[in-house]
C-alpha cells in the first residue's frame, strides 16, 4: 500500500455544509485517499472565556474561542450527510472528534480515527478511543517521547493493536516556519517505538510533506481550502486545490522513485552499459603470440568487448590472434583467455 494522503477539511467549510461538499469534489479531484473533518459540540469542547490561540486571533474577528467554534461548528446529521457524499464519490471518509460525545457519534461512522495532537496528553479520551479497536492515526504536536509513549500504551491497554497505529510527527503552529518542523524527529519516533510513522503538515507549501514521504513516512496530512483568503482560522496556513493536486502528484512521484531498495541495474541501465562503460581494446596494432600488457592494451568505451574489470587478469597472457588499434578483445575470445589464466595459475 502507498503513502496515505488525508486532505484536512478542518474547519475550513466555514461551518457550511454546501462548502465541505465542494471540499470534498476537491479532495476527490486531487487524487487524495482520505479527506478529514473535525466534529465537536462546542458546549463540551471549550469554556465560555477560553482564549484563541495567536494565530486564531489575526485569521478569525471572534473574540474567544467558544465564539468562534460555534460558527464553525457542523451537527451530526451534517456529518451523516458528508459520509453519504464521500461514500457516493469514492473517498475515505473521516472526522476527528474533539470531545468524547463526537468519539461516540463517530464510532460506527469510520473506520480509522484520527487523533488531533491537543488530545495526545487527554488519557482518558485516549482509552476511550483505544476500546473502539479501530486504526488510530495519533499526532504529536507539542509532544515529548514520554507522552507519546503514555499515549501508546493507553490505546494499546485499551484494546488496540499497535500494527493498527500511525503516529505523526507535527508541529502545532500555523503556520509552521522550516526551522520549526524538525522532521528528524520522525525518524526518531519511528525508531523509539518501532511503530509507522507519517507527518501532518502546517508549513507553507509542499516540500515538507514530500520530504517526510523519501524519509518513510505512512501517512501524510495536509490541510487544502477552496481560497486561502477566506475568514476563518486555518484557510491561510492551507492549500489551495491546484497546490493539492501538485502535492499528491509529487508525493506519487517520490513512492515511484524510491523503489524497492535492492541495487541492482535497471532494463534501461543494462543497454547502457554497453555504450558507456569501458572494455578492453588494443592500443596499437598486436600480433598474433604477443604478450598483452600495458603498453599494447587500453580501457575504452566500444560497441562491444571484454569489460574493464578484468583488465588485471589478461596482463601477461598471449594474443590469439592479430587485433588491429582500436579493435575489441571480444566477450566470445574470452574462453580461450581464460584456459591461458588457468596455465599460468598452474604453472605458479
Amino acid at each position: 500500500m502507498g503513502v496515505f494522503i488525508i486532505a484536512e477539511v478542518g474547519v475550513n467549510h466555514n461551518g457550511r455544509l454546501d462548502l465541505a461538499k465542494k471540499l470534498i469534489d476537491v479532495a476527490v479531484e486531487a487524487g487524495v485517499d482520505a479527506v478529514k473533518f473535525q466534529t465537536w459540540k462546542t458546549e463540551k469542547l471549550v469554556t465560555k472565556t477560553a482564549d484563541q490561540a495567536e494565530y486564531q486571533k489575526k485569521n478569525s474577528k471572534d473574540v474567544s474561542q467558544y465564539e468562534m467554534l460555534k460558527k464553525l461548528e457542523l451537527s451530526y446529521d451534517d456529518f451523516l450527510e458528508l459520509k453519504k457524499y464521500c461514500d457516493e464519490k469514492g473517498i475515505i471518509f473521516m472526522s476527528t472528534p474533539d470531545e468524547e460525545e463526537s468519539a461516540l457519534f463517530l464510532r460506527d461512522l469510520q473506520d480509522i480515527f484520527k487523533i488531533g495532537s491537543g488530545e495526545l496528553t487527554n488519557l482518558p479520551f485516549l482509552e476511550l478511543i483505544g476500546s473502539f479497536n479501530k486504526k488510530v492515526i495519533l499526532s504529536t504536536g507539542m509532544g515529548t517521547l514520554c507522552e507519546i509513549e503514555k499515549a501508546l500504551n493507553t490505546l494499546i491497554n485499551a484494546g488496540t493493536k499497535k500494527e493498527n497505529i500511525t503516529v505523526l510527527h507535527a508541529t502545532t503552529s500555523y503556520p509552521t516556519e522550516f526551522k520549526d518542523v524538525n522532521l528528524k524527529a520522525m525518524v526518531t519516533i519511528k525508531n523509539a517505538f518501532n511503530v509507522n510513522v507519517g507527518y501532518s503538515d502546517h508549513t507553507m507549501g509542499i516540500e515538507v510533506p514530500i520530504a517526510a514521504v523519501a524519509m518513510e513516512a505512512k501517512v501524510i496530512e495536509k490541510h487544502f481550502t477552496l481560497d486561502k483568503s477566506l475568514l476563518g482560522p486555518d484557510h491561510k496556513a492551507s492549500l489551495e486545490p491546484n497546490e493539492l493536486k501538485a502535492m499528491v502528484k509529487a508525493i506519487r512521484n517520490i513512492e515511484i522513485a524510491l523503489g524497492d531498495g535492492i541495487k541492482k541495474p535497471t532494463k534501461i541501465e543494462e543497454e547502457n552499459k554497453k555504450v558507456v562503460r569501458k572494455v578492453i581494446v588494443a592500443k596499437r596494432d598486436i600480433k598474433k603470440g604477443e604478450i598483452l600488457n600495458k603498453d599494447n592494451l587500453v580501457l575504452k568505451r566500444a560497441s562491444n568487448g571484454l569489460v574493464a574489470e578484468y583488465f588485471d587478469l589478461i596482463i601477461g597472457t598471449k594474443a590469439i590472434k592479430d587485433f588491429k588499434e582500436d579493435e575489441s578483445i571480444r566477450i566470445s575470445e574470452w574462453k580461450f583467455v581464460f584456459l591461458q589464466v588457468q596455465e599460468l595459475i598452474m604453472d605458479f
